[in-house]
C-alpha cells in the first residue's frame, strides 16, 4: 500500500483520495451482499493457480483456510467493512493479508477486480435465479391444483371487461398458469446465459500467467469459461436479460392481482382471499383490504425502472470495463428480491382462494353470456352466421327490455326472432351446456380442464432444473 493511500491502487497516486469521493465511489455498502461469492470464486482461483504452478500448496491451503475462515466471520456478523477498501472484494483480501501474511497478496495473481466482480454476479444470480425457479415452480403447483378443484366451477368471462362468454374458475386459473410457464422458460433460458464464467479474462486482455480458465469453471460449477475477455468483463446483458424476464412476469402477477382485487370487491364479490394475506382499515372497521395483491401490483413499476436503468447504464459504454459498471448491482439486487418475495407472496395466497361459487353463477347469470351460443345453435340448423348474429341481437335487446336472460325466456318467445329455433335451443342456453360445448382442446369444458392440469403438471415437472 502507498503511504499516500490505503487504497489497493495507490502506488501511483500523490495524495490521498478526497474523503468525499472515497465515499462516493465505495460500493461496499452493497457489494457486500456478493461475500459468499467472491469467497467462493477466490478458492477456486487459488485452487487453479496451485494446479499450474502459480501457487504452492502450502499458500493454496493458507488461503483457504483463511477465505473460510473468514467467510464464517462474515456469516456471525463479525466481520468490520471498511468504506476506505472500496469494495467487497478489497475488504476480503485485506482481511486474508491480516490473517496469514504475505501470502494473502499472492491471491489476485492472474486476475483483476473486473473479472472477479463479473464472476461474482454471475455466481450470485445463478444462486439466485435456483431459489426463484423454486418458488416460481411452488406457485404454478399451486395454481394447477386449484384448477384442477375448480374445473366445473362457472363464472363469467370477459371481453373489455364486459360479460362475454361463460367459463370455469379452472381454465381461468390455468390461463394465467400458461403465462408462468413461458415466464418459467425464460427464466431457464437466462440462467445459460448467466451460467459463463468470466474469471482469467483480468482486467480486459487476459493474463500472462499459464491459468487453466477450464479448471476454474469446472470447479465453479459453470458450463464454460467466456470466449472473448473484453466482452467478460465489461458487458452486463445477463442482467439486463434477468430484469427483462422479471418485468413480464411482474407484468402477468399485475394482471393477476388486478383480477384478484376486482374480484374481492362487493361489487364482483367472486373469491375471498384468507385474512393472513389482507389488513383493514385505520378508520373504517368492516374494510378487508387486498393488500398482497395490490402491493404486487405496485412493485411491477419498480422492476420496470429498474429494466430501464440497467439498459440505460450499458448503451453508451465503450469497451472494456468502465465505473459505471458500479451501478449495476443496487437495482439488479433490489430486482432479484423483489421478484423473490412476490413469487412467494403468490404461491402462499393463491392455494387459499376460496372462490363464492355461487356469486359466479350468478354474475355469469347476467349479461347474456350464452348469446354465442344462441348464435352457432342457428348456424348449426342452416342459419347464415350474420343473419344468426342478427337473430341473437334482437333477442338480447328483448331481453334487456323484458330483463330476462336468454336462459329464462320461453320457445314461443324466442321463436318470435327465427321460426328455425326449437325446444332443443335450451340445452345450450344453460351455463352448464355452454362450457360443456367448447370440448377440444384448450376450451373450458371441465374435462378439457383436468386434461389440460395434467399437461400442466407434467409439463412441469419436466422443467424443474432443466436450466441447471
Amino acid at each position: 500500500m502507498s503511504q499516500a493511500t490505503n487504497q489497493s491502487w495507490g502506488g501511483r497516486f500523490s495524495e490521498p483520495t478526497d474523503a468525499f469521493v472515497e465515499r462516493f465511489t465505495a460500493s461496499v455498502n452493497f457489494d457486500q451482499r456478493l461475500a459468499r461469492q467472491d469467497i467462493q470464486g477466490s478458492i477456486a482461483h487459488a485452487t487453479m493457480l496451485a494446479r499450474v504452478g502459480v501457487l504452492t500448496d502450502d499458500e493454496r491451503d493458507a488461503i483457504i483456510t483463511g477465505l473460510s475462515e473468514i467467510k464464517g466471520e462474515i456469516e456471525r456478523g463479525e466481520f468490520d467493512w471498511s468504506v476506505p477498501l472500496e469494495d467487497v472484494h478489497m475488504n476480503i483480501e485485506a482481511r486474508l493479508t491480516e490473517k496469514i501474511g504475505i501470502t494473502g497478496k499472492k491471491l489476485h495473481t492472474g486476475r483483476s477486480r473486473n473479472d472477479q466482480v463479473a464472476t461474482d454476479i454471475r455466481l450470485f444470480m445463478r444462486d439466485e435465479i435456483d431459489v426463484i425457479e423454486a418458488e416460481l415452480v411452488r406457485l404454478r403447483e399451486g395454481m394447477i391444483e386449484l384448477a384442477d378443484r375448480e374445473a366445473e366451477t362457472i363464472m363469467p368471462g370477459f371481453t373489455h371487461l364486459q360479460t362475454a362468454q361463460p367459463v370455469t374458475f379452472g381454465h381461468h386459473l390455468l390461463a394465467w398458469q400458461e403465462m408462468l410457464a413461458r415466464d418459467h422458460e425464460r427464466l431457464l433460458d437466462c440462467r445459460k446465459r448467466v451460467n459463463v464464467m468470466p474469471l482469467g479474462a483480468a482486467a480486459l486482455a487476459g493474463t500472462t500467467y499459464p491459468i487453466d480458465r477450464h479448471v476454474t469453471a469446472e470447479l465453479l460449477g459453470f458450463e464454460r469459461p467466456a470466449e472473448n475477455s473484453l466482452d467478460a468483463v465489461s458487458d452486463r446483458d445477463f442482467a439486463i436479460e434477468f430484469t427483462s424476464f422479471a418485468s413480464i412476469l411482474l407484468m402477468h402477477l399485475s394482471r393477476m392481482s388486478e383480477e384478484l382485487v376486482l374480484w374481492t370487491s362487493a361489487q364482483f364479490d367472486f373469491i375471498d382471499l384468507p385474512d393472513r394475506f389482507c389488513t383493514g382499515s385505520s378508520i373504517m372497521p368492516q374494510k378487508k383490504n387486498p393488500d398482497v395483491p395490490e402491493l404486487v401490483r405496485g412493485k411491477t413499476g419498480r422492476i420496470y425502472g429498474h429494466l430501464m436503468s440497467l439498459l440505460t447504464l450499458m448503451k453508451s459504454q465503450p469497451l472494456a470495463y468502465n465505473k459505471d459498471n458500479q451501478e449495476d448491482k443496487e437495482p439488479l439486487f433490489d430486482a432479484v428480491d423483489t421478484v423473490r418475495d412476490c413469487l412467494k407472496a403468490f404461491a402462499d395466497m393463491v392455494p387459499a382462494i376460496e372462490p363464492k361459487k355461487a356469486s359466479m353463477l350468478e354474475a355469469a347469470r347476467r349479461g347474456f353470456s350464452t348469446a354465442t351460443d344462441l348464435a352457432d345453435y342457428l348456424v348449426r340448423k342452416g342459419v347464415a352466421f350474420r343473419d344468426a348474429h342478427e337473430i341473437v341481437g334482437q333477442s338480447v335487446a328483448y331481453g334487456l327490455k323484458t330483463e330476462k336472460d336468454l336462459s329464462e325466456m320461453t320457445l314461443d318467445e324466442l321463436k318470435q326472432f327465427s321460426d328455425t329455433i326449437e325446444q332443443d335451443v335450451f340445452e345450450v342456453l344453460t351455463l352448464e351446456g355452454s362450457v360443456a360445448a367448447r370440448n377440444h382442446i384448450g376450451g373450458t369444458a371441465p374435462d378439457q380442464v383436468r386434461a389440460a392440469a395434467q399437461r400442466a403438471r407434467d409439463s412441469l415437472a419436466s422443467m424443474q432444473g432443466a436450466g441447471q
